[in-house]
This record gives C-alpha cells, sequence and structure tokens, in this order.
C-alpha cells in the first residue's frame, strides 16, 4: 500500500510537471506539446484523486491577478488555434446543448489551481497543498481537468492532436 508521503509525491510531480510543461509551451513544438499533455493529464488525475486520505476541506479557490490570467489564456489560445474551442456535451435543456469550451480556459484555470498548491509546498505546507489541491479540484479544476482530457481524446481519436 501507498503510503501518504508517496501519494502526495506523485501529486507535486504531477504538478510540476503540467506546470512546466505550460510555462514552456512557447519553445517547443505545438505537436509534441499537445501530445505531452494528452499523457500527462490523466497522471495528473490518478495523482489528486489519490490524495482522498487527507482531510478535505472546502477550501476557496484563490484569487488569480487577472491580468495575469489574461495573458496565459491568450497565449495559449493562440498556440492552439483551430484546436481550442470544443464543444460540450450536455442532456440537458436545448439552450444548453450549443455551449462551447476551450481548451486554452481549461489549461489556464488548471494551472493556477495547481501553481498555488505548488507555492504552499515552497512555504513547507505539504499537508495544506494536498487540502488546496483536493479542495480546488472538486470545487473548480476538476472539471476543467475532465473537459481538457475529453476534448485531447477526442483531438487524438481524429487523428487531431498532430497536424502531420
Amino acid at each position: 500500500m501507498e503510503s501518504l508521503s508517496e501519494k502526495l509525491t506523485e501529486m507535486v510531480v504531477a504538478a510540476e510537471s503540467y506546470c512546466g510543461l505550460i510555462e514552456s509551451n512557447h519553445d517547443v513544438v505545438i505537436d509534441s506539446w499537445l501530445y505531452d499533455l494528452y499523457t500527462l493529464l490523466p497522471r495528473l488525475h490518478s495523482a489528486v484523486t489519490g490524495l482522498t486520505t487527507f482531510e478535505s476541506q472546502d477550501l476557496p479557490v484563490p484569487e488569480i491577478d487577472l491580468d495575469t490570467r489574461f495573458d496565459l489564456y491568450s497565449r495559449l489560445r493562440k498556440q492552439l488555434g483551430e484546436r481550442d474551442s470544443y464543444w460540450l456535451e450536455f442532456d440537458a435543456s436545448p439552450e444548453q446543448m450549443h455551449m462551447s469550451g476551450s481548451l486554452a480556459d481549461d489549461l489556464t484555470d488548471i494551472y493556477f489551481d495547481l501553481q498555488h498548491g505548488l507555492e504552499l509546498l515552497d512555504e513547507a505546507w505539504p499537508q495544506r497543498a494536498a487540502q488546496v489541491w483536493q479542495s480546488t479540484y472538486k470545487l473548480h479544476w476538476g472539471q476543467h481537468l475532465v473537459d481538457a482530457e475529453r476534448h485531447l481524446y477526442a483531438l487524438k481519436v481524429r487523428n487531431q492532436l498532430s497536424l502531420n
């Protein structure tokens, strides 16, 4: 059985990998970057759900500088181009059937919530970081993660993950 520190370490590695990938996307070929995201997001999902042994609390989603968030979102959206937008699937009212999502928006929101937990680790609060990741996953970035995974999967099966 995995120990608590092993599960937290797995989450830290996944969060650092994700944030590093988002921060470095302007230096890489977009196709390989998307494939790296495609393989990393399930590991991130597994890592955050593995933190269930921490006492979870509903902590507030951290405040984010809107200009910084918009800059990252705009850069990601530009790089993703036509692969950014996707249709959301609903079994609800006709008004909701035509809602769309943005991979850039998903990736941006995940980034800032993970980054907040990494900042807590820098302050030597690993238990608090785990609680923040669990809480913000449940309240905010979990849905973005699922939507991003679904969209990247759809791109992969339609051979659109890479332009080749």
